[in-house]
């Protein structure tokens, strides 16, 4: 019996122990992002858009050289792209207005999710003459015909700051999402984890903080990626119907002098009409994408499975 007992013992001191080191944060969340192939590809493309049009302008000139008699040259080892109808790289184009693009974008969403968010959770959980003022001031902005407004406003003011622009968008653009919170607090406030929280008087703005839009955070997120998606349409529009002022260097601008110069008609000049077409795809695309991997951490059923 004692024979048996070392026996058993000595296999428990030579049992390794599992005292190895625990994964640390970013090894979790990096593990997390990589779970979806698909949403991490997405990630990556759109961290390099951001790269470049962070980078990218401060090593390429403000004012691109022209030269007329090298106008629409197809790509070559000078030009990646070719030239556009004045002679300018398009690659060195595509650089410098990625960046108007993304700020306006990112600024126009995050404002509009911000109003959203506060007004709608604020509109479903206090209710009665909150909830019929708020939804009554979404009613008369969603009336208001955003590209008219932004073309009143091009004539009396000058539209040629992307901040401006961002800050614009974002004023407009609140209401779709506002109704959408507003009907998922609606929801939400009548689980039994907010009715103890409400009883335990935590206070209004905790509860709507602290049990409320944590459980909408994977909602939220696709809105916000739907939001920017719309935000640069609405940026890219305005440039191309000639609202906003035709100067700078952005993507939208690129495709409204294709087509105010003819570009789209002559074979040569492809490059020139792709290039910001294809780029817009890629980056809307890489925006959708990366929100899988993004739900996965932030919805729980997914996160466990």
């Amino acid at each position: 019996m004692t024979q048996i007992l070392d026996a058993g013992s000595a296999d428990l001191r030579s049992a390794p122990t599992p005292s190895g080191p625990k994964a640390g944060p970013l090894r979790a969340l990096l593990r997390a992002l990589t779970r979806s192939k698909t949403g991490f590809a997405g990630l990556v493309v759109f961290v390099l858009f951001v790269l470049v049009a962070v980078v990218g302008p401060l090593l390429t000139p403000d004012v691109l050289p022209t030269d007329a008699s090298n106008a629409y040259a197809p790509p070559s080892g000078t030009h990646l792209l070719g030239t556009d109808g004045e002679g300018r790289d398009i690659a060195l184009l595509m650089v410098n207005g990625g960046r108007p693009v993304i700020v306006v974008g990112l600024l126009a969403t995050m404002i509009a999710t911000t109003i959203a968010v506060v007004l709608g959770a604020a509109a479903a959980y206090v209710g009665g003459w909150v909830d019929s003022a708020i939804v009554a001031a979404a009613d008369i902005v969603l009336t208001v015909p955003q590209i008219v407004l932004l073309a009143v406003l091009a004539v009396f003011y000058d539209l040629d700051d992307p901040l401006m622009l961002g800050l614009i968008i974002g004023l407009f653009s609140w209401p779709w999402l506002l109704r959408s919170v507003r009907a998922q607090v609606y929801s939400l406030k009548e689980r039994e984890y907010v009715e103890a929280a409400r009883l335990l008087d935590l206070g209004s703005v905790r509860v709507i903080g602290r049990e409320i839009l944590p459980n909408m955070a994977s909602f939220i997120l696709m809105n916000f990626v739907i939001g920017m998606t719309n935000a640069i349409y609405a940026l890219v529009g305005l440039y191309f119907l000639g609202l906003a002022p035709q100067s700078g260097q952005n993507w939208g601008l690129m495709l409204n002098l294709a087509w105010t110069q003819g570009a789209i008609f002559f074979s040569d000049s492809i490059f020139y009409v792709l290039a910001p077409v294809l780029a817009i795809c890629i980056l809307q695309l890489s925006l959708v994408t990366m929100t899988r991997s993004f739900e996965e951490i932030l919805n729980p059923r997914l996160r466990d499975s």
